[in-house]
């Protein structure tokens, strides 16, 4: 495992801001509404040649309402996040000067024994903070760094001290492993996305809570068995646009369709009691159109009879909503027991090893001239579309190209009876295809 830095402290200190400056992008959200980071955010990144990863946390809040299942929530996060960190730093605001609470949470990491740095966020002007920063060595830290984690000033000293304090890593032994797949988890709020990865984590790491888009950023994961290693991502739910009114949910949709861009793999998630929507349709299409293989899962099956035919219904109501993408596989699942999740594994695996398929040149164009056999190319006005050769320029999705005499001849019917007798063929089970053409006269450079 990589070495683990952790940033804590109380609400609205700047600790996303830091966590985007030190990873020099923008991964958490950022507002000016105290408590907008809610999970454990995740990334890697490097400095004087060390890879580490860092954890973002929402604040916490000493004072918790003992009804307010969120905010405990988000203080529990900060604490696992304390526990498996190899150095931790506490964002405290210079401008606010020592509260109560940056001294109890200043406690609590030292409790734990870890490697602690201060960092005194927000400073405007370094040259007039000495007055200021005194007062902070009363914490009982001895590493105290001034930064502006907006402007980044300040930062780079920053790393060069977590760097300091962290145990060494062995790089070359992490560049021999394997690639995980990164399997980006989607659908609408409240289907149980994030309870799925917390219990195939076997640990609480993303808020779980019956308010629909407590997740509003997307989380990395790492997680292993004996199907592979993967990197799952829980991605916060996509509403329709008319219910999204907060600027921070907007970006989180955002980080979604992200999330799916840089997926191998997308599941979309729906809840058997709601079945399939127009909004999962156009989920589901965009990850169509971005050409990634899929699965779909159906969630909360524990909450209907046992013998009750209320799955099969909903399999045969999919396929009708998604005509367009009838190679996708359905499991259904239940989370909250662990109901059948092994099988997603498996599914994804496959998707995955259809959508990296080539098949030979060869192959192709036996079964073309099969195709063409059965079912004769259309005409128009006299004139029959002529199909010459086909073949296969890349994966992920599986891209084909048809040689043809004239594209206005090309009706899409023929085409997709082209793509299911491809299927039938060679699979292509859980992916896209895309079959693109090319009229004779062009030239075509297979890149």
């Amino acid at each position: 495992m990589k070495p683990c830095v952790a940033i804590v402290g109380r609400p609205n200190v700047g600790k996303s801001t830091l966590f985007n400056k030190i990873l020099g992008k923008r991964v958490s959200i950022v507002g000016d509404v105290p408590g907008v980071t809610r999970d454990r955010i995740y990334g890697i990144t490097q400095w004087n040649g060390l890879d580490f990863e860092i954890i973002d946390t929402g604040g916490i809040e000493e004072k918790v309402e003992l009804n307010n299942n969120i905010i405990s929530e988000v203080k529990r996060q900060s604490e696992i996040a304390i526990e498996i960190a190899d150095v931790v730093l506490l964002i405290v605001d210079i401008n606010d000067g020592i509260i109560l609470a940056d001294v109890e949470i200043a406690r609590k990491i030292q409790k734990n024994k870890k490697q602690i740095i201060l960092v005194c966020n927000k400073v405007d002007n370094f040259q007039s903070i000495s007055n200021k920063i005194y007062e902070f060595y009363s914490l009982g830290i001895s590493d105290l760094f001034p930064v502006s984690s907006i402007h980044g000033l300040g930062v780079g000293d920053l790393l060069d001290k977590v760097v300091q304090l962290l145990p060494v890593y062995d790089l070359n032994e992490e560049k021999e492993k394997n690639d995980p797949l990164k399997v980006a988890i989607v659908g609408k709020p409240n289907v149980g996305k994030s309870s799925l990865i917390n219990k195939l984590l076997g640990e609480k790491r993303v808020i779980v809570n019956k308010i629909a888009g407590t997740t509003r950023d997307s989380i990395d994961s790492y997680f292993e068995n004996e199907c592979g290693k993967y990197i799952l991502i829980d991605t916060a739910g996509m509403r329709k646009k008319g219910h999204i009114n907060e600027n921070i949910e907007k970006f989180g949709v955002v980080r979604t369709l992200d999330s799916i861009d840089r997926s191998d793999v997308c599941i979309l998630m729906l809840d058997v009691q709601n079945g399939i929507t127009e909004q999962d349709t156009k989920i589901i299409g965009y990850i169509h159109e971005k050409g990634k293989a899929s699965l779909l899962v159906i969630n909360k099956r524990d909450l209907i009879e046992k013998y009750s035919k209320t799955i099969e219904k909903l399999k045969k109501e999919i396929k009708i909503y998604l005509k367009f993408m009838d190679y996708i596989e359905i499991v259904s699942i239940s989370a909250k027991n662990g109901q059948n999740i092994k099988k997603i594994f498996n599914k994804v695996n496959f998707a995955f090893k259809q959508t990296s398929l080539r098949i030979q040149t060869g192959a192709l164009n036996e079964t073309l001239n099969k195709i063409q056999t059965y079912h004769q190319p259309p005409t128009n006005k006299g004139k029959r579309l002529k199909i010459y050769y086909i073949t296969q320029t890349s994966v992920k999705p599986p891209t084909f190209i048809l040689f043809i005499n004239d594209s206005e001849l090309a009706h899409f019917s023929y085409l997709r009876y082209i793509e299911n007798k491809i299927r039938d063929t060679f699979g292509f089970i859980g992916t896209p295809i895309r079959l693109l053409l090319r009229e004779k006269s062009e030239k075509f450079i297979d890149k």
